[in-house]
């Protein structure tokens, strides 16, 4: 039998003793792996802001373990969470990767960028009642709400992926390119696309003091 989606890794660390009092705290009396694996798509959905400007493409700054400390993150190290989440359960969990042409995102993001592809936006898979199943618990349900998103929701039955329009019928996300599942995170992989595609990506730790929550906010108060 495969364990390597039931293991611990340097990122996925499903058997911190963070992880397991975030887990546990969380679960609570949870019949079944579906509803557990539920209440933790929520809590990491919710419990974590997303930030997409600080980004540390570096180990420590992907692991699950340094999620919880800083309590934001973005799609990559939300799903890493959720993943080390499920293992610590004895869920089978892993990584799942696509490009996506996101058409909403703030102002100075998009100069950064250079580009409306988000390469590997990172999303986590759960096996429940023998199925795989796709869970994306990167935008925070306040984020959604100031946008005029749908907040993802998640049955631990059906996958849980962006939609294709807002709440308002405008277009929001496309994707365009999958890249598949991961047992651990292919951080080397995600760096080169990074380097080669975006105008900061030669920097591996993007700590710029930039507050995305400020952006937001102000964008969506015009």
């Amino acid at each position: 039998m495969d364990n390597s989606n039931l293991t611990a890794t340097a990122t996925i660390e499903s058997t911190h003793p963070a992880v397991a009092r975030f887990t546990s705290g969380h679960v609570g009396r949870a019949a079944d792996d579906v509803e557990r694996a539920v209440r933790l798509f929520y809590a990491v959905r919710d419990g974590f802001r997303y930030d997409p400007y600080q980004i540390d493409l570096t180990v420590e700054g992907m692991k699950a373990s340094t999620t919880l400390k800083i309590e934001r993150g973005w799609c990559v190290s939300k799903a890493i969470l959720l993943a080390a989440c499920c293992r610590s359960l004895g869920i089978p969990a892993r990584l799942g990767f696509a490009d996506v042409r996101n058409h909403l995102s703030t102002e100075r993001l998009r100069r950064r960028m250079r580009t409306d592809i988000f390469y590997w936006h990172g999303y986590a898979e759960m096996l429940l009642d023998g199925e795989w199943v796709k869970a994306t618990p990167a935008f925070n349900i306040e984020l959604c709400e100031k946008f005029g998103l749908l907040p993802l929701e998640f049955d631990g039955r059906s996958d849980s992926l962006y939609h294709p329009f807002d709440s308002a019928g405008n277009r929001h996300m496309e994707y365009v390119n999958n890249r598949g599942t991961y047992s651990d995170l292919p951080l080397d992989e995600i760096i080169r696309t990074f380097r080669r595609e975006y105008s900061f990506g030669d920097r591996t730790r993007e700590q710029t003091g930039e507050s995305f929550d400020e952006d937001v906010e102000r964008e969506t108060c015009r």
